[in-house]
């Protein structure tokens, strides 16, 4: 199986995090977001969304993390999407829930429009009410996920085992750590998110997260938490 992804991207690291942890092989083929490689005309044609990441399975093609990581955990018999109708379904629910609003208004609508250059308002009236709409609705979601979705019993979002809403929702609230966000509010986001990292393989899945999206950062000027 070969996987298109970008070492920095907050959707391919849960796959890599997932298969890595897996035991699972893949080929990985990098695309160059930085260098435009996802608008060629040769990686459009293999997805016209031009994103990443992209699973290959022989002549099976897969686009969208949270299906790649579902077909992936189903085809290795993993524990990680349990088998139990009720089980997978509240698994099915965090991930949803985590795609949805959490990902839109905490990256999309707060980090992002801070972070990349190309997703600022060009107007600065429309950039700081932009950001402000983000937060505002971001701290919501921080709550929800800190007291309702982990809690104070539960080591991960499901319960006391790992699932791949885990895997998918760690990554998307580490993107904080770009604009260092302040988690000290959040303990069973604290908790949740120092058991992700002390996975075996989530240093290497990270580093280049680190060295090229979180370092060039620092000391910059951020509306924080």
């Amino acid at each position: 199986m070969k996987l298109y992804y970008h070492p920095v991207s907050t959707t391919s690291r849960p796959v890599v995090l997932f298969a890595t942890e897996s035991g699972i092989e893949l080929d990985y083929q990098i695309v160059d977001l930085f260098a435009g490689a996802q608008y060629q005309p040769d990686y459009a044609a293999i997805n016209p969304s031009r994103q990443v990441p992209v699973l290959e399975d022989g002549d099976f093609r897969l686009t969208e993390s949270s299906a790649i990581l579902k077909y992936l955990a189903d085809k290795t018999g993993s524990p990680a999407y349990p088998t139990d109708l009720r089980t997978r379904a509240r698994v099915n629910e965090r991930m949803d829930w985590l795609n949805t609003g959490f990902y839109r208004d905490f990256s999309y609508g707060f980090l992002y429009p801070q972070i990349f250059p190309f997703m600022r308002r060009p107007d600065d009236v429309v950039q700081a009410g932009t950001v402000a709409w983000g937060k505002d609705k971001a701290l919501n979601w921080l709550r929800v996920l800190d007291q309702n979705l982990i809690g104070a019993e539960q080591g991960f979002l499901c319960g006391d085992a790992i699932t791949l809403a885990d895997y998918l929702g760690s990554m998307m609230v580490l993107g904080g750590e770009v604009i260092d966000c302040r988690f000290g509010a959040y303990p069973n986001i604290c908790r949740w998110l120092g058991n992700m990292k002390s996975l075996k393989s989530w240093p290497k899945v990270n580093e280049a997260f680190y060295e090229y999206v979180v370092e060039p950062n620092r000391n910059k000027e951020f509306v924080r938490l």
